[in-house]
């Protein structure tokens, strides 16, 4: 299997550096490994798990965080916050490629970092932590013997492991700062805790803690006779075989390798495919139901992908991603935002921001069970306030006004649409006055 050395930029704009575990064949999808606090890309767990799982055919890119390994930057400037802002570039880089990661994969704080970035990456669908802490002030323990230095200098040495590190004041208070139950509550991905019972470095409590408060879909396994470090190579193995299988069921395709009968080829690896073998181009958008529930769709737009759902508030809606009307008022709000924007840049307008506040009245399962009923009961208005933010006078922001209300997506609404439907495999055939 190839592996080969990527560099991309990091939040502090040094180099970070990392390998890529490449499959030998086509992808089944891709990943991101996050190593623990003092670890680097090559630790045992990250090389091993990672060339495990590319082995059964899911890509991962492992990187060194800012000051370990051959990655640049000072390892005491950097804090916990620093280090998520870090994976979010480690995915970008991904997805620059087109590959963009739809797995997340964290050793014990990496775990931590894990479920901080996926809130941020919309195309992660799984995320596992191995011997992840609860919170990641679980930390401060390891600081322990130098708190004191801290709070007096600002900065002290620590040995760890038999090296010596320098950390912060400021990490040990951004630590402190982690909402972290709050995003394991609202977590849109599926959800696998990997842990050692006999874990001596973070206890077995911290996988209870980060079960019980994640949503469904979640797992949890526990690692019976591994180590916190999974020296042994049976245990990475044991590892990368849960992740592999558990992940497949989340990976956008269904995890089918492209020369499988019957699999669809990598939409990544196809110029102008989709994730459901047709043909694409820029306006064409796919929407498969998740099986996560009732109303969980995966939504690909070319090589973008999110998830939409319906609010709790909706029998069998989890709120795993926004809904079919926010999608519609975010299609106007973006549209409007860009088409000022671009508006401003031509006629060099000192317009610094653009913010657009949309609401609307009703409630999508309210609309959707009149329709299904027979009912014709639809949204009639969209709220649209907009907020320029520059040294513009008042000519200006009305002209600017004007020229919202010719955005794109503002004109269809206003004119109506004529939708084409067809069942899959046979010709379209125009919308008929008659009711179903």
């Amino acid at each position: 299997m190839p592996t080969r050395r990527v560099r991309f930029p990091g939040v502090a704009g040094t180099e970070l550096v990392g390998l890529l575990d490449e499959p030998d064949g086509p992808a089944r999808g891709w990943a991101v490994f996050a190593h623990c606090f003092t670890c680097s890309k090559d630790s045992l767990a990250a090389s091993r798990v990672s060339r495990a799982l590319a082995a059964r055919g899911i890509g991962v890119l492992r990187y060194d965080v800012t000051g370990l390994g051959e990655s640049g930057g000072e390892f005491s400037e950097a804090t916990f916050t620093t280090d998520v802002d870090d994976l979010v570039l480690a995915a970008a880089h991904l997805r620059e490629q087109g590959r963009a990661p739809s797995l997340l994969v964290g050793h014990s704080l990496g775990g931590a970092a894990v479920v901080a970035a996926a809130g941020r990456l919309a195309e992660v669908t799984a995320v596992v932590t191995i011997g992840a802490p609860a919170d990641p002030a679980h930390l401060a323990h390891l600081l322990g013997p130098v708190t004191d230095e801290l709070r007096e200098q600002g900065r002290a040495c620590l040995t760890i492991a038999g090296r010596e590190f320098t950390v912060t004041q400021a990490l040990l208070d951004d630590l402190g700062e982690q909402a972290q139950d709050e995003r394991l509550r609202s977590l849109d991905a599926a959800l696998l805790v990997l842990h050692a019972p006999g874990d001596q470095t973070v206890g077995i409590d911290n996988a209870r803690r980060v079960f019980d408060a994640a949503r469904h879909p979640k797992s949890f396994v526990a690692l019976d006779g591994a180590d916190h470090l999974l020296t042994r190579p049976a245990d990475s193995r044991w590892v990368a075989d849960l992740v592999s299988s558990w992940a497949e069921r989340y990976l956008p395709d269904g995890g089918a390798p492209a020369d499988e009968p019957g699999a669809v080829q990598d939409s990544a690896a196809v110029p102008g495919g989709t994730d459901d073998g047709t043909p694409s181009d820029e306006g064409t958008v796919v929407v498969t139901e998740t099986g996560a529930g009732p109303f969980v769709e995966h939504v690909r737009a070319g090589r973008h992908t999110f998830v939409a759902d319906e609010p709790v508030s909706v029998p069998g809606g989890t709120d795993t991603g926004p809904g079919p009307y926010d999608l519609l008022l975010a299609a106007l709000g973006t549209c409007t935002a860009m088409t000022v924007r671009m508006y401003a840049d031509r006629k060099r307008l000192p317009l610094e921001r653009v913010r657009v506040r949309l609401s609307q009245r009703h409630v999508h399962a309210d609309d959707l069970g009149a329709c299904v009923g027979g009912g014709e009961d639809c949204v009639r208005q969209l709220v649209r306030e907009i907020e320029l933010v520059g040294d513009l006078d008042d000519v200006q922001r009305g002209k600017l006004l004007d020229i919202a209300g010719r955005c794109p997506v503002h004109r269809t609404l206003e004119a109506g649409v004529e939708v084409v439907t067809s069942l899959a495999g046979e010709p379209p055939t125009a919308p008929s006055d008659a009711g179903a």
